[in-house]
């Protein structure tokens, strides 16, 4: 056994493919769970596709099957092994490209937001709109209604999609990786994953006993630009097949430093934390959690500086997971996923009657079920036949107080979907995916007049509206070995999505974000074809991982500026000066673009090497009418050296993005940056008898050490706002 796999193995830790998404797998996380036992440590194996060494079973005889051993609870070692620090996460036994964060890279880079993790990704950027505090994930220039959000397997928005003003309720500080799963993986998470999943796993639902019955870790930081502090910690213990888990973080800002100056009301605060328990047992575990998330911070720049605007979002969620791997029969896991919580934030700052006070209140209650089947492996004539089939299920209720644009609205949803894979040969594997989904969704509507200028000052007509939808969606792909190892892969895919909510009923003003939203209720189905290659290599000095994909969209929903001002109400639009017009229409749209990133061990340096990195990646997206769509990242190019041996990690890597030109109407061109990093860290592993601990790291990092100035231009407020400026950090974590 290869002495990578057999670290993973003893660590719990297995990296494995799910339709084309590279999932880290920890304990019972994926999709199969086929026991792979290494002495007295028992974990498991994940993919429906690939099937992982489980019951398999003739096309012609498939009840014949002979019933499998009993696996052991799964186990865990009382420190997690990840690739060496500096190690491309490159998955070439994938369909789709995914992006990995491990929980190393966390700590060292020690991100507030998901947004702020994944920032400097291939193909991912943010929206930034509150640094640190609210700042989505962009994903190949879509956000919001297209990229799901979601922690342990289940949906946690908040109302994050509704605003870029709006805070993800997920730290990352407490993740033990972040995964971005792009492509026909996607299909598994419903219509509104059509431009990708950003997923948060971490242990707050057991799925391992430590083997020396308890293990966790601490991480603290602070940072120059801001006098940020951080402290986070997780605890997992258990014994007797019985599992717990701890967690708590906490962090603190003041407004971050600017060329020339301080961004002002850019402050923030969060804190939170979560318990848990599992059973676990011969065929399977179950568990449940409950969490809690608490944050305050300011929205900078514009309007919103000048009112001291701030949000206090804060959310209680419930989270329950389980699997069940019978003995024989056709089916060879069941497992399921479910979540329930409740969010609520309120908007703050000073009013038109300039008294301070609570502007706007958003509320959200949400639960999402999902279950699935993984039936046996199949052997045909064509080769070995994996899958599995789901069910998921889901409700949604926003209500919205004072000055919010949303009437209160109520979404519910129903899906089924089906992976398959078959493996012709080693080396060659086909796939094919399928999901029906029926939306149901219901609000009151508005009828604004066609050119959105109030007529006599009259309000719009107002009426009670449930939209219908039934998306359909499927994929196709093929993945193929290489000389040299390389490996090549070929997906096609259509998917549709209804319109979101508030695509469909926005009405009104948003304080936060100094926009008047104006949906339109009559919106059809969003429909999207791709085509996607890749090549990847993971093995040896040279790993790689590049991507082309080309997207046609039929009825591309999009927000547009319509170049008025609204204060309050309707009927002040044309005339007022607050609030930006802002109006959901839909075109056609072609989305293109490229992702490459790649490193090459050059010079061994003791027990290391000395090495060389560099990425670039763009997308260009296009309506039919020949504009631009809005708020698309620019061209970004980045490379750099680093030196891993003995203990010590040493990196200095520059990130130019290009002046970002093609522009929509009433959009401004964005002036290109230069970002230069640096970091060097020591680990140091440790007898946990003498010290407590089993392993220490403590570093130093700089981030846009030139003091450019940074705007984005995927972000609403880049004319108003610069990113921070130079920033150092000093970080320390340590691992029992």
């Amino acid at each position: 056994m290869p002495p990578s796999l057999r670290a993973a193995l003893v660590s719990g830790t297995v990296l494995t493919s799910l339709s084309g998404a590279l999932l880290v797998c920890t304990g019972t996380q994926g999709w199969a769970q086929s026991a792979v036992t290494l002495g007295e440590i028992s974990v498991t194996s994940a993919s429906p596709i690939q099937g992982g060494g489980g019951r398999g079973v003739s096309a012609a005889n498939a009840s014949d099957a002979a019933p499998a051993a009993t696996p052991s609870p799964p186990v865990a070692a009382s420190a997690a092994a990840s690739p060496p620090i500096g190690v491309l996460p490159v998955a070439t036994d994938t369909f789709s490209p995914v992006t990995v964060v491990a929980k190393e890279q966390i700590q060292r880079d020690q991100p507030r937001t998901l947004g702020d993790a994944l920032f400097d990704r291939p193909g991912i950027t943010a929206s930034t709109y509150a640094p640190g505090a609210a700042s989505r994930p962009i994903i190949r220039g879509l956000d919001q209604a297209r990229v799901r959000i979601q922690e342990n397997g289940v949906v946690n928005n908040g109302v994050s999609d509704l605003g870029e003003d709006h805070a993800v309720p997920v730290n990352p500080l407490i993740s033990d990786r972040i995964e971005v799963i792009r492509g026909p993986a996607t299909l598994r998470y419903g219509s509104g994953a059509i431009g990708g999943v950003v997923s948060s796993e971490n242990n707050r639902v057991p799925t391992f006993i430590p083997v020396n019955g308890i293990s966790g870790s601490v991480t603290s930081g602070f940072t120059s630009v801001d006098n940020g502090r951080l402290g986070a910690a997780t605890v997992d213990a258990g014994g007797d097949g019985i599992a717990v888990h701890a967690d708590g973080f906490k962090t603190a800002t003041d407004s971050y430093a600017i060329p020339g100056g301080i961004q002002r009301n850019s402050y923030t605060e969060s804190q939170g934390g979560a318990v848990g328990i599992s059973a676990i047992g011969d065929r399977g575990f179950v568990g449940i959690s409950f969490s809690h998330y608490d944050s305050l911070y300011g929205i900078p720049g514009g309007v919103a500086e000048q009112d001291r605007t701030r949000l206090t979002p804060n959310q209680d969620r419930v989270l329950s997971r389980g699997e069940y791997r019978p003995l024989d029969g056709p089916i060879e896991v069941i497992r399921y996923w479910a979540g329930y919580s409740v969010y609520r934030h309120n908007e703050i700052g000073i009013g038109e009657d300039g008294i301070e006070g609570v502007q706007a209140i958003f509320k959200n209650r949400e639960a999402e079920g999902r279950v699935e089947l993984q039936h046996v492996p199949v052997f045909t004539d064509l080769g070995r036949l994996t899958g599995a089939l789901g069910f998921q299920s889901d409700r949604r209720v926003i209500n919205t107080q004072l000055e919010a644009f949303l009437p209160k609205t109520e979404s519910r949803a129903n899906a089924v979907y089906l992976f398959e894979e078959l493996e012709i040969r080693p080396g060659t594997r086909l796939q094919a995916a399928g999901r029906y989904e029926v939306d149901r969704l219901s609000s009151t509507a508005a009828q604004f007049p066609g050119d959105y200028v109030p007529v006599d000052g009259e309000e719009p007509f107002q009426y009670a509206r449930t939209r219908r939808f039934a998306p359909k969606s499927a994929s196709i792909g093929a993945l193929q070995d290489l000389p040299y190892g390389f490996v090549a892969s070929l997906n096609g895919s259509y998917v549709e999505r209804g319109p979101t909510s508030y695509e469909l009923f926005s009405q009104g003003p948003h304080d936060a974000t100094a926009t008047f939203e104006i949906g339109n209720p009559n919106l059809k189905k969003e429909r999207a074809r791709t085509v996607e290659a890749s090549i990847r290599k993971a093995d040896g000095p040279l790993r790689l991982d590049a991507t082309g994909f080309y997207t046609r969209y039929t009825g591309f929903v999009y927000r547009n500026y319509t170049g008025l001002f609204c204060d309050d109400d309707f009927a002040s639009c044309g005339a007022g000066t607050e609030n930006r017009q802002i109006v959901y229409q839909q075109q056609n749209a072609t989305f293109y673009g490229a992702e490459i990133i790649g490193q090459y061990d050059l010079l061994p340096v003791g027990n290391g090497f000395f090495g060389l990195e560099g990425q670039f990646d763009f997308v260009r997206a296009q309506l039919d009418d020949g504009s631009n769509v809005p708020r698309i990242p620019p061209y970004r190019l980045g490379g750099g050296m680093y030196v891993r041996a003995d203990g010590w990690f040493a990196r200095v890597n520059l990130l130019h993005a290009f002046d970002h030109t093609a522009t929509a109407v009433f959009e401004t061109p964005t002036k290109g940056w230069d970002d230069l990093r640096a970091e060097v860290s020591y680990t140091q592993p440790l007898d946990p008898k003498i010290y407590g601990v089993a392993e220490i790291t403590v570093g130093l990092q700089g981030r846009n050490l030139l003091n450019d100035d940074i705007r984005n231009s995927a972000s609403f407020k880049k004319d108003e706002i610069l990113l921070p400026g130079r920033n150092v950090r000093l970080f320390l974590t340590a691992r029992f």
